[in-house]
Order: C-alpha cells, then structure tokens, then sequence
C-alpha cells in the first residue's frame, strides 16, 4: 500500500497501545460527572495564564498515547504526544502528589546514564500544571534513542487531574522558542544528530479509535496523503500557527471574516474557538449555549469549512459532533486569546482526525492531507 519501511534508520513510525480515554475511565468508575463540576477547563492557560475561557462540553477524549522508555536501563512511560508545548516531562520519584504515586515515575538513581542540574521546570496546561527539575538522559519514544535530552522530572502534579489521566506525562512537539525553561525538545535532538531522514513529523488520528493511529518521525507515508499535500506556511515559529482566511458554513462565512491565526494542536481534544464566535457558531447549528444539541438534530448538520491559505478544509459533523447517548454535544469551546496578528482558534483533534497531518520544521510549514 506504499508503506514507509520500518527498517529505514532514519524513518521512525510511533504507535499508541490500546487505552482508553480519560471520560471513559472516570464514567466507569461513576466519577463522571462530580469530576467535570470541579474541574472548569481552562485551555488559554496552555498558551497565554491569565485569559479568561468559557467551559467546554468535552476535553478528555484524548486517546493518542505513545510509550517512550527514559533511562539506561529503560524506564517505560506513557506520554501524548503534544504539538502544542515544547517540554517531555514525566513524575518523578521525587513527586508525592497523588497525581504521581499511581503513575510510572522516574527513578534518576536506577539510570546509568542520567545527568542532574538545578534548572527548575514549570507548566501550565487548561486542565493541570506541574512543577520540576530539568536532568538529562537517553530518551527512546521508540527505536531511536535521544541521547543527553533534557526532560522534567515532575516534583509537584497539584489537584487530581493529572491523578486520572491514562498517561504518565507529556512529550511536546512545538518549538524550542517557547520553552520557558530553555529545554531542547525531543525533535530538536533527532534533527541535530541526525536520527531523521527529513526534518518532519506526521500525524495520523484514526477516527474511530486509537488503533492505527501514529506519530511518523522523518518521514510522510504516502498512503495517507494519496488525496494530495496542501502546504501552509506558519505565521509564527512557536507553536505550530498558521493563518486563516475565514470560516464558513454551507457557503457562507460565519466567522473569522477578517482572518484569523490558528494553532494546529494534537494536545487539545475539540475545536477552540473565540467566544464571540462561538456564540454564532452554536446559534447557526442549532445548539444550546451549553453546545448541546439533539441526536436527532445532529444527524443532519452542516459541515464546518475552514479557509486556510486559499483552500477549503471541511470538517464534517461526524468529526466535531460528540455522541455520549442519550446525549450529543458539539465539539467546540470558547477561548478569547487574541494574538497580535488576530483572533486565536485552536485546531485540535477534531479537526486533525479529518487529516493526515505533516509538520515541517525544514520549511516552516504544515501540510494537509484529507483522509478519505
């Protein structure tokens, strides 16, 4: 099918374990709904504190892991894989909250190869935050052994998000000018030693679950991107920032009218959206301010159109509609965190499900591939 070959040194294809989601988790174990009332998510926290961001209906579908190992010998952690902030981090043994004593937690004293410094690490995520120490080590997100990368060692995970989550910590895809910390980022580190054919990484989400969806490090597969590549050149090199011309619904615009920034996000599940536009956006849809809307209803939805570089980039219903029966939801939540260059949307997994999508640190752009 025009698959990459693993065997190629520079080519490493990286491929999540079954897991399920968080939602899923807390709503077997009936913490459901006491869980979403004392956690009001703040997703502007992950890209400018201190902005205020009106709660979402769903952050915790996230089901995009990967299993990196830390460590001579290996410590094996689960991460997600997240494009929007630059760090890997994992707890440490040096951590009590409860957020770290049920997760894997790295040991520096059982690692041969670890280094320690007195950098301290902090980050804030919509949902979390967590405090550190940076040390160095030989990191394997697999079969391509990083050597002397810097990562946090987690010393405090408050609150009990993090407590919940099927993942151990987080490894960041952005770029090295927005680590607060100065880190190098995991990719950083394959480009300079030269453990990637092509300064690139792509995505692959499946749709329907976790199985066969990866992260391709140096490499695109041409099997998903048989539709053809749209390239689009990044208006900031931060987080992964393009701009948008407009968005539209059945061939009128609705919102962005004037253009906007948009960040390509693998780290934020839904479809963020400024709050003025959100209010249109749910009005247009049919849906309750809350962005619930009936089952029924959503069958016949519109799809939502993103115009990016002179192209059109739809996102059908099926992808940003959020079926937990008896009830449906939209997928979207508001955010107001204006840039410079305009309003922010953030496009998260909703939208990149609909993509294969290549992010291209050689030529500053992100490529665009509908899925069929």
């Amino acid at each position: 099918c025009g698959m990459i070959p693993v065997t190629d040194p520079g080519v490493h294809r990286v491929s999540p374990p079954p897991m399920k989601s968080l939602r899923e988790r807390l709503r077997e174990q009936g913490l459901l709904e006491s869980f979403l009332e004392q956690h009001p998510y703040n997703l502007s926290n992950k890209y400018f504190p201190g902005i205020a961001v009106a709660p979402p209906q769903n952050y915790m579908d996230d089901e995009y892991f990967a299993p990196p190992s830390i460590g001579t010998p290996a410590q094996e952690f689960t991460v997600v894989f997240d494009t929007g902030s630059p760090p890997l981090w994992v707890p440490s043994v040096y951590c009590s909250s409860p957020a770290c004593r049920n997760h894997n937690r790295f040991n520096p004293a059982d690692s041969s190869t670890f280094l320690s410094t007195n950098d301290t690490l902090f980050i804030a995520y919509g949902t979390g935050s967590m405090t550190g120490v940076l040390g160095y080590d030989t990191v394997d997100p697999p079969r391509i052994n990083v050597r002397n990368q810097i990562f946090g060692l987690a010393e405090t995970e408050p609150g009990d998000f993090f407590y919940y989550t099927p993942f151990d910590g987080i490894l960041g895809l952005a770029f090295p000018s927005i680590a607060s910390s100065g880190a190098t980022p995991v990719f950083d580190n394959m480009m300079m030693e030269n453990l990637v054919d092509r300064d690139l990484f792509s995505i692959y989400l499946n749709r329907n679950s976790q199985e066969g969806s990866f992260v391709l490090f140096g490499a695109i597969d041409p099997y998903y991107a048989t539709t053809g590549i749209s390239w689009i050149p990044l208006s900031a090199e931060t987080y992964w920032q393009i701009t948008m011309q407009s968005v539209s619904i059945k061939g009128a615009q609705v919102a962005c009218s004037s253009g906007c920034q948009a960040i390509v996000d693998t780290g934020t599940s839904l479809l963020a959206v400024p709050v003025q536009a959100l209010r249109i956006l749910l009005n247009v849809l049919g849906a309750s301010s809350s962005g619930e809307i009936s089952c029924e209803a959503a069958r016949n939805l519109p799809d939502l159109v993103f115009h990016i570089n002179g192209k059109a980039f739809p996102v059908p219903a099926r992808a940003y509609v959020i079926r937990s029966p008896p009830f449906c939801s939209l997928g979207l939540q508001g955010m107001d965190a204006p840039t410079e260059e305009g309003e922010l949307w953030i496009l998260g997994d909703v939208f990149i499900r609909e993509y294969y999508v290549i992010f291209d640190r050689a030529n500053n752009k992100v490529g665009l591939s509908r899925l069929p």
